[in-house]
């Protein structure tokens, strides 16, 4: 198909004016971008569709998010069939509350905006000494968010409004102690058992299969053996780090920047001070913040006329205790280590200033700037290396945008090969044997990259060997290769794997003789309890375990304890099986108060939970939410999703 589009050009350009344009005559661009939207859905709620592109921006921006909030965390997971389709519950659950608070008209009024962007504490710390908004940083902040002031104070309008549609529940949820214990003193019950285990690996010396009992069980269950799919290939990476390598840096401009930031490359600037604090709370009453604020200011007066007399003042009179005792004195800090009115007016001091008073979320500040300790300049080739790197690191990420754009180019008009777009750009032609669709235990980097690895086991990749696409593997990182050999899946012959099908007879069947014994061993046991062969009690509960397997803790507090003992039996899979005899019910331990009381808060927590995932599910019928895409199985992180459009 490529190669006929390479081919003929001219032709299918042709075609596609012919085909493309009357449809926009016919719909107009709108209709055709809608005509494209609705086939693209996939999720609908109230009869608006989600689409695959919203979709994929969406766990970009997730993917994005958690990176950057965890930069170890694996790629792959965030690549994973899992990740996005949970990204994709995530974005249907915000269009559900935002048309939920729509229609059941949830606004947020202009005061209440107002107070939630005032107990912002990164906003907070944008104010002036005055107290007024930094405007230019406000700005700042929203467009690092791709926003301007009135579209993000629009996009907190709208949070706010929608918290509204659960609030009611989640704001309201409470357990009464009386419900509480009764349904933690059923979860946290202890029972009384003895278990006797028949464990498989105990009958495995008495099977001794023949060769024809393997040779049918091979045949009976070829897809065990199964080797997977492999592929030699050679493969090329572009990221900052290789556009780095074709950069060099003059003389002049590594000159002419360390002259320009010499000072702050040098070091931090630290200055120490001293201060006496009013304490003032933010949202104290006015006569009580008017009341700090004239004692402050006669203490004010008090140091300016005796200087000298500072740590005197600050030890009787502050109330930062931490400080008063040591005369005020805060030792040396940096900026960013004071609330931002406090750090403004230090760093705005002269050595043995007194300030006027800065009012802080604290209260009112009176400071004596006592020290300041400037930095050493380093010299230029004390600095070099690091300049280098910095200037280059600043220019390929100007660079890296152009350089994507050749690269991705190249990969696909000379898809027969990755020696020219690597000769071009100079990277480096890397490769790898043995590389399978599912990426390895010992995979790592692009190998074990969910994406990358699809591509390269594309049938047009496979086929033909071509290029693929270049991928984007991670922030500024885009990949390509190609299949230079591969082999399909096979089965393994027999004779390979002679040794896996003895093992796996051996353990079905030792499996098969434990469960036989142990339920006749239950039988016998029931009809003559006297009889049961039994090791000592154990006292089992849900947050005692006592390391026992699931499958049995599940069966004994399952079991019908109506009349005790009872005696149940718990099938292992292939461990084999379990007796079980449960003698008595122990109750919950007598907890202190203070444990009782977190007990039931946790609990009134889970109740609270459960009534919200209730009330949000009576809301998505409401609006009839379709999610069109299927669920992947658990497990599945190289299950397919459907492709960007």
């Amino acid at each position: 198909m490529f190669d006929f589009v390479r081919k003929h050009t001219k032709i299918m350009m042709g075609l596609m004016f012919l085909l493309i344009i009357p449809s926009f005559v016919l719909f107009g661009i709108d209709g055709y971008n809608r005509m494209r939207e609705k086939g693209d859905a996939v999720a609908r709620v109230g009869g608006n569709d989600i689409t695959q592109g919203e979709w994929d921006a969406a766990h970009k921006a997730e993917a994005e998010r958690l990176r950057a909030s965890v930069p170890n965390l694996d790629a792959k997971l965030l690549d994973s069939a899992e990740a996005r389709y949970s990204t994709l519950e995530k974005l249907v659950r915000e269009r559900v509350l935002a048309q939920a608070a729509d229609n059941f008209r949830l606004t947020t009024s202009d005061s209440r905006l107002a107070r939630n962007l005032q107990e912002d504490q990164t906003i907070a710390s944008l104010r002036l000494p005055d107290g007024k908004l930094d405007m230019e940083r406000y700005r700042q902040l929203a467009a690092s968010q791709g926003l301007t002031p009135e579209g993000f104070e629009a996009r907190v309008r709208r949070d706010l409004s929608v918290r509204q549609v659960e609030n009611g529940v989640t704001s309201t949820g409470f357990a009464a102690a009386g419900v509480a214990d009764v349904a933690l003193n059923a979860f946290f019950e202890r029972r009384e058992v003895q278990i006797a285990n028949f464990l498989s690996s105990d009958f495995e010396a008495r099977i001794n299969p023949g060769e024809a009992d393997l040779e049918a069980f091979y045949k009976a269950n070829q897809a065990l053996f199964q080797a997977p799919e492999q592929a030699s290939i050679e493969y090329v990476v572009l990221d900052l780090e290789s556009v780095k390598k074709n950069i060099s840096i003059n003389e002049a401009d590594l000159r002419s920047y360390y002259d320009q930031n010499a000072a702050r490359l040098s070091g931090t600037e630290e200055r120490r001070a001293s201060h006496i604090l009013i304490n003032a709370a933010k949202d104290a009453p006015a006569v009580e913040r008017e009341k700090a604020r004239a004692r402050a200011q006669e203490l004010l007066q008090e140091v300016r006329k005796a200087p000298d007399s500072f740590a005197e003042v600050a030890k009787k009179n502050s109330q930062d205790t931490g400080s008063a005792v040591k005369g005020g004195d805060l030792d040396f800090f940096a900026r960013g280590a004071m609330v931002k009115p406090f750090e403004n007016a230090v760093f705005a001091m002269k050595k043995g200033d007194i300030s006027e008073l800065v009012e802080s979320e604290f209260g009112y500040h009176i400071i004596k700037l006592t020290d300041i300790k400037a930095p050493k300049q380093k010299t230029f080739e004390e600095l070099r290396a690091g300049i280098e790197a910095d200037l280059k690191t600043q220019q390929a990420q100007r660079k890296f945008a152009e350089t994507a754009e050749a690269f991705t180019n190249g990969v696909y008009e000379q898809s027969d090969s990755l020696k020219p777009v690597a000769d071009k750009l100079k990277l480096e032609i890397r490769s790898a044997g043995n590389v399978t669709r599912k990426p390895g235990g010992g995979a790592t980097g692009l190998l074990a990259n969910a994406k990358f690895l699809a591509a390269i086991f594309a049938p047009d990749a496979i086929e033909k060997k071509r290029n693929t696409e270049a991928i984007e593997t991670a922030p500024n990182q885009l990949a390509a290769g190609r299949i230079t050999q591969y082999v399909a899946a096979r089965t393994i012959p027999f004779v390979d794997v002679r040794a896996s099908v003895r093992e796996r007879v051996v353990t079905a069947r030792a499996a098969e003789m434990a469960n036989k014994e142990g339920a006749e061993k239950l039988v016998a046991w029931k009809a003559a309890p006297a009889s049961a062969q039994l090791p000592a009690a154990l006292v089992l509960s849900r947050d005692q375990p006592q390391n026992i397997a699931p499958q049995i803790l599940s069966a004994v507090l399952r079991a019908d304890t109506a009349s005790l003992p009872v005696f149940v039996g718990v099938n292992l899979g292939p461990r084999g099986y379990a007796v079980v005899k449960v003698n008595k019910i122990l109750a919950r331990p007598a907890s202190a108060e203070p444990a009782l009381k977190q007990d039931r808060g946790q609990y009134a927590q889970w109740w609270t939970a459960a009534e919200s995932q209730a009330y949000y599910g009576l809301i998505k019928e409401r609006f009839k939410v379709e999610i069109l895409v299927p669920r992947p199985a658990r497990g599945a992180a190289d299950a397919p999703v459907p492709a960007a459009g």
